[in-house]
């Protein structure tokens, strides 16, 4: 049987925490920055949680399910 093989660009988007939840970083910080607040920008710092309605097709993408 041929291997079965993780998508590239979700393992490099997204990581599996110990507890099993699914993070990734936040869009909208790459440039046009001096129009953000200092919060809104703060706030892209930390990672998102996947949403339970993307879980199974992420899941899929990463050979978890």
């Amino acid at each position: 049987m041929p291997k079965v093989k993780t998508n590239s660009s979700a393992k490099k988007r997204f990581k599996v925490t110990a507890t099993g939840k699914i993070m990734h970083q936040k869009s909208f910080k790459r440039h046009i920055l001096t129009k953000k607040s200092k919060k809104r920008k703060r706030n892209m710092r930390k990672d998102g949680e996947v949403a339970k309605s993307h879980m199974d097709f992420v899941k899929r993408l990463l050979r978890l399910k």
